[in-house]
């Protein structure tokens, strides 16, 4: 029992420390510190890959994403107003550039021509597939909600500063995301 709250003290007080150093990189790079802007990235990249690939489903438009992400976070650090929601921050760039992506391609989809095929690691995807499909198929609102909370482990309040609405809302959003993605994968069985 002491030797269990003697781990979760010190878990705690790792995390706090952790969080503090993320903080003055945050702060370093806001000041126009490179080498702090590229630690961040450095700590976020695979996060940021796969947020991408969740959304985009193909190697390259993820990797398009993902650096269109980086870049703009760069160019605009300075507008971030508090270091400690660096990651909501730029979550919520790549999300706005994932939506970005999809209008352009919806308005340009007869004309769109796929000219690069990746080589994509399917091996633990294709144990999922129906679950993606699935997902995939959701509305994008419903689509993100689940994403950020079941694959990126935001709670619901992250959760709706990225998505820049009420936390009730997001709610709604992942009990109306689930309802669905049951009903689909119920008629796929």
């Amino acid at each position: 029992m002491i030797e269990n709250i003697t781990m979760k003290i010190i878990n705690f007080s790792n995390k706090r420390e952790e969080d503090y150093e993320k903080y003055k990189l945050v702060e370093k790079a806001q000041g126009g510190c490179d080498e702090s802007f590229e630690v961040l990235i450095n700590l976020y990249k695979e996060y940021l890959y796969k947020m991408a690939f969740l959304h985009m489903k193909n190697e390259h438009d993820a990797l398009g994403i993902y650096q269109e992400t980086i870049y703009k976070a760069y160019i605009n650090i300075f507008k971030l107003r508090n270091p400690r929601f660096f990651k909501t921050w730029i979550t919520k760039i790549l999300i706005n550039n994932v939506n970005q992506k999809h209008r352009h391609d919806n308005k340009f989809k007869d004309e769109k021509v796929e000219d690069y095929i990746g080589e994509i690691s399917y091996s633990s995807i294709e144990e999922n597939i129906d679950l993606y499909d699935a997902i995939d198929s959701l509305e994008e609102k419903y689509k993100t909600s689940i994403i950020l909370q079941y694959f990126h482990d935001l709670n619901i309040s992250q959760i709706s500063e990225i998505m820049e609405c009420n936390e009730n809302t997001v709610k709604s959003y992942i009990r109306r995301a689930k309802k669905k993605l049951y009903d689909i994968l119920k008629e796929d069985k």
